[in-house]
């Protein structure tokens, strides 16, 4: 890998980071396209830089929603904020082991069947339909201050289905289930960008003994920062204006 590569992989990630499409199918279709070898890891990595620029996004957010949790145990103290907070961790542990488990299970019967590269062309093309659907017929009656248990933990566990598939993007799964549970669009968005804060977290740190740490290395995690940072804010206009199906890719 040069650095010319990892350059143009770190913008690809911040691109398709910031919309409801699959980043690492996106990820792992240039490099098969243009016959580049990449390193296996390189994929997590990148996720660093964009994790980085969610993290500053949603700085005062996650305070908030830290300090409300606190405040909710330790002073008896009930908020949106500290629901919330509660909301994301008790869905984040079953979503994470579950991830790790199906993750595993899909490598090994993707290289055993060799279908992986098909998969990812099924999956975006099937996340994309419908996003665009149960957007468009999905009604607007829940925000994120009256989010459920169970909306949030069925929102949570769907990303699971990320790992299962090859192809499915994250985000574009949640926000789905999101607007399929009446989830308006704004809340929905936001609701998905705060639940893969620790997920990603958590992938990198179990992948964070296989970084290469080069300067291709540093070079995508920094243009992978940058654009998606550059565009979080455009896209949260988007969401509050038009539709999630005039931002998804099909």
């Amino acid at each position: 890998m040069n650095i010319f590569q990892s350059i143009i992989l770190g913008i690809v990630q911040g691109l398709t980071e910031l919309l409801p499409i699959s980043s690492s199918a996106h990820l792992n279709l240039i490099p098969w396209i243009f016959n580049w070898e990449i390193p296996e890891s390189f994929d997590i990595a990148l996720h660093l830089g964009t994790l980085l620029a969610i993290t500053i996004f949603f700085f005062k957010d996650w305070l908030k929603l830290i300090k409300g949790g606190y405040d909710s145990v330790f002073k008896k103290k009930k908020s949106t904020e500290g629901k919330l907070f509660w909301y994301i961790v008790a869905v984040t542990i079953p979503t994470g082991i579950l991830s790790l488990v199906l993750d595993k299970l899909s490598d090994i019967i993707c290289e055993k069947f060799g279908i992986e590269t098909p998969l990812i062309a099924v999956a975006l093309i099937v996340l994309g339909i419908a996003l665009y659907i149960v957007d468009k017929k999905a009604k607007s009656n829940t925000s994120l201050e009256d989010m459920t248990f169970k909306q949030s933990f069925l929102i949570g566990i769907s990303q699971a289905i990320a790992a299962a598939f090859p192809g499915t993007s994250r985000s574009g799964i949640t926000m789905t289930v999101a607007r399929a549970l009446k989830v308006d669009r704004e809340s929905a968005a936001k609701y998905s960008f705060l639940l893969s804060t620790p997920i990603i977290l958590a992938a990198v740190a179990v992948s964070i003994t296989d970084f290469e740490f080069t300067i291709e290395f540093f070079m995508g995690i920094l243009f992978s920062f940058i654009v998606r940072n550059s565009g979080n804010k455009v896209l949260t206009r988007v969401l509050e204006k038009r539709k999630l199906q005039s931002i998804c890719h099909i």
